[in-house]
């Protein structure tokens, strides 16, 4: 027997998970900020629900983590937490609208591992549903604004529009569902991959040379000159993408967010159920080139699981931990970063010290008291290593006296506490 992790599965201790609660914990008060509530979804789920509309040969589904139960049911790993929720939604009875949510949770992709990208990874996400329009939009964007001003990270925002695509394709001639699709896949590679391996995956999709050669001029236009060009257009589609775009940027441009935005036009983003405007949120300058989150609206796929009569709009976003993690985890305020801020050493006093600890506990810092009775020595080793910064060795004299001394372990410097006197310990311990 091999013990060893699953590749793409790793252990996180210490100051690293230390790190990654520092970033569930940053989100969910951002999450808050905006009155989203808390939600947990199960990570096991219906396979069908999982495939939605997808072909069995897309990608999404080659890396879903497929199980069975002792009912031989088929049943899946969640691979993000969108379907989760659109499920909770539909489920629920009597639900008030809009509902806003927060949910952190690990998801499962049996997909390529790299940098950021595990197969066992954590994902932060916010959802709506029951506002449509641009408002809940920029409140969305605006969510990942102040996340990553939070982590201090410099980034972009890159956005699209799903319509928008669609529309520019079926002004191709393009009209049939599943060739619409293939080519929104296509084209959401057209940064990824080389020009003559694009032409031949449009080759086989159906795309003539010569129909390739206008397609590739509107995924280059900027959204003035889209804008432009359909001005006068009758494709619905192409319509409402362009008002959605303008809207939403008019917005992020009056709260002075238009700064970190940037349109995309092959921006695609993998998932079927997207409608219209779509974003991914980049780090500048990281090394990291793959996003560090994303999403947009999906209209139709709470309305098409309820079908009640009733429109569902949808919209969330979701910031990857992994990633996050991978860019905060060298800085050194995290390196050197102690997990305990305080550590006690008995000298013949060990009932003493544990009564001590408590005590400075209650003012709410972070106490560990030596266990083994070791020599002082070794004892000042393991806080060294430890980066512990104070140490009070507490000897029969000390209680005597009812006395300490805290010791700083980086300036060496020592303060005498009376023991009458131990909340002067908010003065000196930060």
């Amino acid at each position: 027997m091999k013990i060893e992790n699953v590749k793409g599965t790793f252990d996180y201790s210490g100051n690293e998970q230390e790190i990654r609660e520092y970033i569930k914990d940053t989100l969910k008060n951002v999450f808050k900020l905006y009155g989203y509530e808390p939600l947990e979804t199960p990570i096991i789920c219906n396979f069908d629900m999982l495939a939605l509309k997808y072909n069995p040969d897309d990608e999404i589904l080659k890396e879903v983590y497929k199980v069975t139960d002792q009912g031989n049911r088929k049943l899946g790993l969640r691979y993000d937490l969108t379907i989760p929720f659109a499920k909770f939604i539909t489920i629920q009875k009597g639900l008030t609208l809009p509902y806003k949510r927060y949910e952190i949770g690990d998801v499962f992709r049996d997909g390529p591992v790299k940098t950021g990208r595990n197969r066992q990874f954590v994902q932060c996400d916010v959802d709506v549903v029951g506002l449509d329009g641009a408002n809940i939009e920029e409140e969305i964007i605006s969510i990942f604004i102040r996340g990553m001003r939070e982590f201090n990270i410099p980034f972009e925002i890159k956005i699209n529009n799903r319509k928008l695509m669609q529309g520019i394709i079926e002004n191709l001639g393009i009209t049939n569902e599943e060739d619409i699709s293939n080519v929104i896949k296509a084209i959401d590679k057209m940064d990824k991959i080389s020009e003559e391996d694009l032409s031949e995956e449009l080759l086989n999709i159906g795309l003539s040379l010569e129909l390739q050669k206008s397609f590739q001029k509107y995924f280059k236009m900027n959204l003035e000159e889209l804008q432009k060009e359909f001005i006068n257009t009758n494709n619905v589609n192409i319509k409402e993408g362009l008002n959605e775009l303008t809207s939403l940027m008019e917005l992020l441009n009056y709260s002075s967010y238009g700064k970190y935005i940037k349109f995309q036009p092959t921006l695609a983003r993998g998932q079927e159920y997207y409608t219209g405007n779509i974003f991914e949120v980049y780090a500048i300058d990281s090394g990291i080139k793959s996003s560090i989150g994303g999403g947009g609206r999906y209209d139709k796929l709470i309305t098409n699981w309820i079908q009640d009569g009733n429109s569902y709009p949808a919209v969330g976003i979701s910031f990857g931990l992994n990633v996050i993690y991978e860019i905060l985890k060298n800085r050194e305020e995290f390196t050197n970063k102690s997990l305990v801020d305080l550590y006690i050493i008995p000298m013949n006093t060990f009932k003493e010290s544990l009564k001590l600890a408590d005590t400075i506990r209650n003012y709410g810092y972070k106490v560990e008291v030596e266990m083994k009775d070791k020599k002082i020595k070794k004892a000042l080793d393991y806080a060294n290593k430890k980066n512990i910064p104070y140490v009070i060795i507490l000897g029969e004299d000390e209680v005597q006296k009812q006395e300490l001394n805290l010791k700083n372990m980086f300036t060496k410097e020592q303060t005498t506490i009376s023991f009458k006197s131990l909340d002067n310990l908010k003065n000196i311990l930060k």
